[in-house]
């Protein structure tokens, strides 16, 4: 299949690469001579070719980010706010620069690079209401004349590991916080988009550069990003400055860093994809339904960690539904993701690709039926792909497993705790949803007999950017809330204290312990 859309050459997108960097301040000779190469998926054609960080490299990051947690972590929380307030300033401002170039290093279109960074902009806003709100609790003791209390305090270097499919997101979930909280941090973004990572470096440097010169207090080595592949990441979790890791990417990556980690006795927070289901119930709103499965399956080419890759239809609705999916599906516009009306823009890469046909090829010897999947030929480069609708009699072979591409398998059930069941029955626990307008099927799914997910919805598609909610995952996706609610306390340090305020010293328990 071939589409007429147009698309730029690499030449023009490498230098519409440099002409943003320029903006922010960064020189061009910065994007040469490295060995960390960054090819575009939208043509497959390299973009810059970058300086890695060493090991020794990491070392001093994370030495001069110890430092600066011991300065930072003495400025008063809400002072620490405003930081973040001016960062939120930066990404509004730069908004279409960083948006248009998170669409260039990782083809998500042009609506969904813009709302990455407004995710940004939006958990800098949550961040900055939480900076004067870390509060401890006064606590119940059972001594006369005593206050107990709970404190919390600055915890140190919180080290990111993120992953391609959400480039810069994933940083500010954990920086925003990490910031107010009055830690430093250390970035090792995904090899696959280092360019989105220095981009939102440079505009952290200018919020910290305005928060300077309206007389702000903040030591240097407060962010750092550091370049390059796994030996990085693994010198960030094996280091003893870095207290709390939060790692966004595969569960391989998270089984090997969460011991790690653990072996040190240090904390993480393990963000590691998700297999997705939705229930379309009897009572759905098919038109509803019909709009959250297209956009939870297909958007950002199936790659998101949220996407849709299961869905489990009444049997009573199946034939109306399914039919309006795969219409759907085969009309939807594929191609270069910077063009008005692309909802489906490219892979991240060759191997995105391959493992997606792999996972057709699995699906099809398990006896499913598969629409949609092919290549689709856009330009001269880049791995562009028809959003593939796989027709399954049951919950089997490549259902079990998670694959970053845009395959959604389609099963009919006839009873809801069997859908409930199947929702369950996998390894990955991240994202969930029904659509019903049952009161009591809604309420069932969300219960503890219910979906065993870390987000369960209601007649939306698994989603995770609802910022105020406590983003995380269950079972194999990892556990653990990288932002949102009372998330904060992972970026810090719980401390309980008692105060005597009597001339007496009574003991818990009935003690008796009395000298002289």
């Amino acid at each position: 299949m071939t589409l007429s859309t147009p698309i730029r050459s690499a030449e023009s997108l490498a230098a519409e690469v440099a002409a943003l960097f320029d903006t922010l301040g960064t020189p061009a000779s910065a994007l040469a001579g490295g060995t960390l190469d960054v090819h575009s998926p939208v043509t497959g054609e390299r973009l810059a070719a970058l300086a890695e960080t060493d090991i020794a490299g990491v070392a001093r990051a994370i030495d001069a980010a110890d430092a600066a947690f011991a300065e930072w972590r003495l400025v008063p929380a809400p002072q620490r706010g405003e930081l973040v307030r001016l960062l939120g300033e930066e990404l509004r401002a730069h908004k279409a620069l960083l948006g248009r170039l998170v669409s260039i290093e990782v083809g998500k279109v042009t609506s969904e690079g813009l709302g990455e960074v407004q995710e940004m902009i939006d958990i800098c806003d949550f961040a900055v209401g939480l900076s004067r709100q870390l509060y401890g609790l006064t606590i119940a003791t059972e001594r006369g004349e005593h206050r107990m209390m709970e404190t919390w305090h600055p915890l140190g270097v919180v080290g990111i590991i993120s992953a391609f499919n959400f480039p810069v997101a994933v940083w500010s979930w954990n920086a925003a916080l990490a910031l107010v909280c009055g830690n430093a941090t250390v970035w090792k973004p995904s090899e696959k988009t280092p360019l989105t990572a220095l981009a939102t470096q440079a505009l952290f440097d200018r919020a910290l550069a305005r928060f300077r010169d309206n007389g702000g207090k903040a030591p240097d080595g407060l962010s750092a990003v550091l370049l390059g592949g796994r030996d990085i990441g693994e010198a960030i979790v094996d280091s003893v400055k870095v207290p709390l890791v939060s790692a966004t990417g595969s569960t391989a990556m998270g089984r090997a860093v969460g011991p790690r980690v653990a072996s040190r006795f240090g904390r993480s927070l393990l963000e590691l994809g998700g297999n997705n289901a939705a229930i379309v119930c009897p009572s759905a709103d098919l038109d509803l339904t019909l709009r959250g499965v297209a956009f939870a399956a297909m958007g950002t080419a199936g790659q998101r960690c949220t996407t849709l890759r299961r869905l489990f239809v009444h049997d009573s609705v199946y034939d109306t539904l399914v039919p309006r999916l795969k219409a759907a599906y085969a009309s939807v516009a594929v191609g270069n993701p910077m063009s008005e009306g692309t909802l489906v823009g490219p892979l991240i890469d060759a191997a995105a690709f391959e493992a997606m046909q792999k996972a057709l090829e699995a699906a099809r010897a398990a006896g499913g039926t598969v629409s949609g999947g092919e290549r689709v030929t856009v330009g001269a480069g880049g791995y562009y792909v028809r959003p593939a609708l796989v027709e399954m009699s049951g919950q089997t072979g490549p259902m079990l497993e998670e694959t970053f591409a845009p395959i959604l398998y389609v099963v009919r059930y006839d009873a809801f705790d069997q859908a409930i069941a199947l929702q369950n029955g996998v390894p990955q626990g991240l994202s969930s949803s029904v659509f019903t307008n049952d009161l009591r099927e809604a309420e069932l799914f969300l219960s503890a007999s219910g979906s065993d997910c870390g987000i369960a919805n209601v007649n939306i598609g698994p989603s995770g950017a609802e910022i105020g909610g406590a983003f995380g995952g269950e079972k194999e996706t990892g556990g653990g809330r990288e932002s949102g609610s009372d998330a904060w306390k992972a970026y810090m340090r719980r401390a309980t204290n008692t105060i005597n305020y009597g001339r007496t010293l009574p003991l818990a328990q009935g003690v008796k312990f009395d000298v002289g």
